[in-house]
């Protein structure tokens, strides 16, 4: 039951340089999902995000949370990207325990507290087994816009 990135490309609208899961190593429908970033220097958000002394944002670490929150949905049935956008509503206890810098390899975790049009998840990253950062977090799933009406 894992992904790699072609398939999660194929899943998540986001590209490089803010696709921030690089594979999805397990899931359980409709209850949670392990997906990986590795943190590299080669990051462009790092060049600027402390010059000599690199830490991964907050936020990223928060979108990537989201990213397979995302990804939780579209397997469970949800969500589809082809129709829909899966877009934040709110952030909640999000907490950020100790830096995040190049050469970490993040295990992220997101459980599902409820899934459909509102959904509820919870969220956390661990490096070698030490939580990083954790969040709660709503999304809410909205029927793409139809390019042709505008």
């Amino acid at each position: 039951m894992a992904l790699d990135i072609i398939q999660i490309q194929e899943m998540l609208p986001h590209r490089y340089p803010f696709l921030f899961i690089d594979r999805v190593l397990s899931w359980e429908a409709e209850q949670s999902i392990h997906a990986r970033k590795l943190v590299s220097m080669s990051d462009p958000i790092l060049q600027g995000h402390f010059p000599g002394h690199p830490i991964l944002p907050g936020v990223v670490q928060v979108e990537a949370m989201a990213q397979a929150a995302a990804l939780l949905a579209q397997v469970s049935g949800a969500f589809d990207p082809a129709t829909q956008l899966c877009l934040f509503m709110g952030i909640q206890e999000a907490k950020f325990r100790a830096p995040i810098v190049p050469g970490d390899v993040l295990d992220i975790h997101v459980e599902s507290h409820r899934l459909g049009r509102i959904g509820k998840f919870s969220g956390r990253i661990e490096v070698e087994g030490a939580v990083r950062s954790s969040a709660k977090f709503t999304a809410i799933i909205e029927t793409r816009p139809d390019p042709e009406a505008a």
